[in-house]
């Protein structure tokens, strides 16, 4: 074999290898920018905060500086973690709620196609009227300011697991359909092994967005609620601050909001990862 078929053959699985080192090297590469060029990003906007402030001599009641807010953050920190078990507890119960109730009034739907019709808008009314006009009316009629902002917070969360799951409990392939009903599959069996587990990626798209949702019902709930009686919430903080020209302890207190909103989406998105990674193509390792 001469020195030019040797090439000729080794040529593609050099190809192939090299093929190979690059994607791992653009895999290790997008691995570290995904948590750098955040991080880095953050600290060139904190930058640029400190500065405006020094340049412009912002006085610290407009616009503190960044070592103002950690400042407050940092003496503040017992009232400001108080605050945020309350806003935390709430939005959790509300989230726990909204999964339980919209998934499961979504089965029922699907079961019952003349209970759909007869309440799915009214679902969608709740969606769609502001919970802000709604805030008022539930704490007059609710005697427990907490089971008040329990039920704001659930309201806005409830619509997004309710919708996502219902769309995907209609969403199974027909082919699959038609596979069960000729093997004679129950209707409890094609529920359980077929459309749950397809309506599944739906229901995890549904519960991380209801997972930022009932954070902002809460807050607002917390806000309307404040001046009857319960101040012990993040948004009552930022509130009482604001009244007080506390900008630093408003900042503080908002950037705990803040961190409590992504660690929700992060938990929910390795939540929904590990239910997914082995099976659905949404988790699955793409090529390069």
């Amino acid at each position: 074999m001469t020195t030019t078929d040797q090439g000729l053959l080794s040529s593609p699985v050099d190809a192939i290898d090299a093929d190979e080192q690059r994607r791992a090297r653009a895999a290790r590469t997008e691995r570290i920018a995904k948590w750098a060029l955040p991080v880095i990003m953050m600290v060139l906007v904190i930058a640029a905060w400190a500065w405006v402030v020094r340049a412009n001599e912002i006085p610290h009641y407009i616009l503190p500086g960044p070592d103002r807010v950690w400042g407050s953050l940092r003496d503040d920190w017992a009232m400001l973690i108080d605050a945020a078990y309350l806003t935390g507890r709430i939005t959790l119960l509300a989230l726990l709620l909204a999964v339980v109730g919209g998934a499961g009034l979504a089965i029922v739907f699907n079961q019952s196609k003349l209970l759909e019709l007869s309440f799915y808008p009214y679902a969608v009314i709740l969606q769609v009227t502001p919970v802000v006009s709604i805030a008022p009316l539930i704490f007059i009629y609710v005697d427990s300011k907490v089971a008040g902002m329990l039920l704001c917070a659930w309201l806005v969360a409830f619509f997004p697991v309710l919708s996502s799951t219902t769309l995907g409990l209609n969403s199974v392939d027909h082919n699959l359909r038609d596979l069960f009903r000729i093997y004679g599959a129950t209707r409890w069996q094609r529920l359980r092994y077929l459309q749950l587990p397809s309506a599944l990626p739906y229901f995890l798209g549904g519960l991380k967005i209801a997972g930022g949702l009932s954070l902002i019902g809460a807050v607002v709930a917390e806000l309307v609620a404040g001046t009857g009686g319960i101040g012990s919430g993040l948004a009552f903080r930022i509130q009482e601050a604001g009244y007080r020209l506390n900008i630093a302890r408003m900042f503080a207190a908002l950037s705990l909001v803040a961190a409590m909103g992504v660690f929700i989406f992060a938990a929910l998105s390795i939540f929904s990862h590990l239910l997914l990674r082995k099976w659905h193509e949404s988790a699955l390792k793409r090529d390069g």
